[in-house]
């Protein structure tokens, strides 16, 4: 993998919010589902994975900007620039750090037999005697061993895009989602799910030498053609006729759980908004939130017959008065 901000095109500088945008756009673009003739955009796909599990990551993304670790997540230097001291050893130079008799676990650098160090680096080295005496039986002295392998690697994720109605995503409804290896499954939606909502599927992905990555699923809320969302509220427009508006009257108010009856007072002005606690959009805590209808006045097409039946009459009332005109 080339360098994690490279590969996602991104500037060293980048937000957390353009990190993910630019993951968004390559991950659309090279999902192996849109690509399966083309194997080289799964690889870069796997890549932008590795490339923003990296970076997504605050601690990982510090430890590689600060050079700790590679673009894999692997140490860059597992024995830190070690000093045997001036004039030997390793290092020393270039910025590197110098390690001290209390890093060693109390030896001074003339208590050591480097001769033993480089056995144990690097499993050779002639036998030792004399009066310090060697180890018998092949055994060395030495406390470093070879690095240890990284563990082997799990398999990249797969992104799904989950289209969710609008009254499903505000109601919570669980979601039937099919997955690459053709099963199905009902995925229940988290409380508060919003546009760009993501939830991850464990062992849901690519299989790799590590065991299989996980799903990306995310969410897409649909628009509707009267509800719209206000933060956990629910708003719509409910027209009332003239009639309606001044003798009072039930009507059917529609919901996202189904129709429910408004009772109208008389002489009720247009812009009246009125409140159905319980049937807005479902917080994160569980709760819904409440539903504002606004009520609108709708005058009849044909005006003629009402206009005959007010040519004698005019309001008395000055509504605009208020405002001094």
């Amino acid at each position: 993998m080339a360098d994690p901000y490279s590969t996602l095109g991104i500037a060293r500088t980048a937000s957390e919010k353009e990190i993910k945008s630019a993951y968004r756009k390559l991950a659309k673009e090279l999902h192996p589902d849109k690509n399966k003739d083309n194997p080289k955009a799964s690889e870069r796909f796997s890549d932008a994975t590795k490339a923003y599990d990296l970076l997504s990551d605050s601690a990982k993304r510090a430890q590689f900007d600060r050079g700790e670790i590679d673009m894999e997540g692997n140490p860059t230097n597992p024995f830190g620039g070690f000093s045997g001291g001036p004039g030997g050893g390793f290092g020393g130079g270039g910025g590197q750090r110098s390690y001290s008799a209390d890093d060693l676990g109390g030896f001074s650098p003339d208590d050591m037999d480097l001769g033993d160090l480089f056995e144990g680096l690097f499993g050779g080295g002639k036998p030792r005697g004399g009066a310090r005496g060697g180890m018998g039986g092949g055994q060395r002295r030495g406390g470093f061993g070879a690095r240890p392998s990284p563990p082997p690697k799990k398999g990249a994720d797969i992104q799904y895009r989950l289209a969710v109605p609008f009254i499903d995503a505000a109601a919570g409804v669980d979601q039937r989602i099919t997955l690459a290896d053709g099963k199905t499954i009902d995925l229940k939606l988290p409380a508060g799910v919003e546009d760009g909502t993501q939830m991850r599927l464990r062992g849901k992905g690519h299989d790799g030498p590590g065991g299989k990555g996980d799903g990306l699923v995310i969410v897409e809320v649909g628009s509707h053609p009267f509800f719209r969302r206000d933060g956990d509220h629910i708003r719509m427009d409910l027209p009332l006729t003239l009639d309606e508006a001044i003798r009072g009257a039930k009507v059917k108010c529609p919901t996202v759980d189904g129709p429910v009856m408004l009772t109208i007072k008389p002489g009720t002005n247009g812009g009246t908004v009125m409140r159905l606690g319980g049937k807005g959009w479902t917080k994160k805590g569980g709760k819904r939130g409440d539903q504002l209808v606004t009520l609108e006045i709708q005058l009849p097409e044909d005006l003629e017959a009402l206009s005959e039946k007010l040519s004698d009459w005019s309001d008395p009332d000055k509504p605009r008065e208020k405002f001094g005109l």
